[in-house]
């Protein structure tokens, strides 16, 4: 059934890529001088066989706990929209008994497994639900490194669990590794990586050694709220080809600025949160920073937001980068490409086409 589904996604995968073109990277105005353009991946046209897993099989999680799984898991529960997410990725979806919190309000799941939207809560990272996930007898249960103290309790009640920590490009490949070999999907999970991979270094190219400007990432909350280089947010910016202005903060989660800093780093654009509560308009007109480049300039824009939130460790965070590529160097990286990948990664791995990108 894996194989059946997979390999369907992947004819929609080639049809799309045959539509992209290998043009799509370079802007209309900029077509005449550019060298090379990027090239949009999914995934390879043809499936790969599955390797076999075989249990028990022992893995090490992303706390370094060694877990081991005693038969292949057939019931999963995820208290982890990250995880959730990349199981619907590995096609593993009808698996899943039990989701986070607030699930019915992600649209990524509206559009690519509507059925898990109305599947028993197990709670949050602030407030698992240790008995209610116990109660579905899930085989598997996965979650977020951050609730490493109840891991012992879930454990108590003969649940087998597995912790996981995407919070850079790395990591967030070692977490697909360690769930597809959970869950018998490997040669999926590898396909996955490439894509991503793929698509990155076709980023990197079509860039080259356009200067890098310097970027601001705001928070959700507040635009006096920015992302370090120990924050997620800090790879976007690097792999879209820009410095990050608050290099130097050393926060490990949103760390707080004044206007005066802002204005000390004078970035040449500001990039808002995806799921941020203020909007563009709201930081244009901020007299606050009308002293700053990116302002004087109209460089203020807000990642996409329209599917998921890109500016987390999702396997569609790479598309985040893809986005502010185009924004950074539109003359290197259009529009156009940041909707070609966005199209054959949905439709690969989320089986659905976007009918908006931003």
């Amino acid at each position: 059934m894996k194989m059946t589904k997979m390999t369907a996604l992947l004819l929609a995968a080639a049809m799309a890529l045959t539509a992209c073109g290998s043009t799509a990277a370079v802007s209309s105005e900029a077509a005449a001088s550019a060298t090379a353009a990027p090239e949009v991946t999914a995934s390879p046209e043809e499936a790969a066989v599955e390797p076999a897993v075989t249990y028990p099989l022992t893995v090490t999680d992303q706390l370094g706990r060694e877990v081991t799984i005693e038969t292949e898991p057939k019931t999963l529960a995820s208290g982890y929209y990250i995880s959730t997410s990349l199981l619907i990725a590995l096609g593993v979806q009808d698996e899943l008994v039990g989701v986070e919190a607030k699930a019915d309000k992600r649209t990524i799941y509206s559009l690519s497994a509507p059925e898990l939207q109305s599947l028993p809560s197990i709670g949050t990272a602030k407030e698992f639900d240790l008995e209610g996930c116990a109660a579905l007898t899930p085989d598997l249960v996965i979650v977020p490194a951050k609730l490493k103290d109840s891991i012992p309790q879930m454990e108590e009640l003969g649940l087998t669990v597995l912790a996981v920590k995407p919070e850079d490009q790395d990591k967030l490949y070692g977490a697909i590794d360690l769930l597809a070999q959970a869950t018998n999907t490997v040669a999926r999970g590898e396909e996955l990586k490439s894509a991503i991979e793929d698509n990155l270094l076709s980023l990197r190219e079509a860039i080259g050694d356009a200067e890098a400007p310097t970027v601001y990432m705001a928070g959700n909350s507040s635009v006096l709220q920015t992302a370090g280089p120990a924050m997620y947010q800090n790879y976007m910016i690097e792999n879209a080809g820009g410095l990050n202005a608050a290099a130097s903060v050393e926060d490990t989660y949103w760390a707080e600025v004044s206007y005066e800093q802002v204005l000390d780093w004078d970035p040449d654009y500001i990039i808002l949160a995806s799921d941020a509560d203020y909007d563009v308009d709201s930081v244009l007109n901020d007299a606050a920073l009308a002293d700053c480049t990116a302002v004087k300039e109209g460089h203020v824009y807000q990642l996409p937001h329209a599917i998921e939130a890109v500016d987390s460790p999702v396997p569609g965070s790479f598309l985040g980068s893809v986005y502010l590529g185009s924004v950074l160097h539109p003359e290197q990286v259009s529009e156009q490409f940041y909707h070609d990948c966005a199209d054959a990664f949905y439709t690969t791995y989320y089986g659905f086409t976007p009918a908006s990108y931003e």
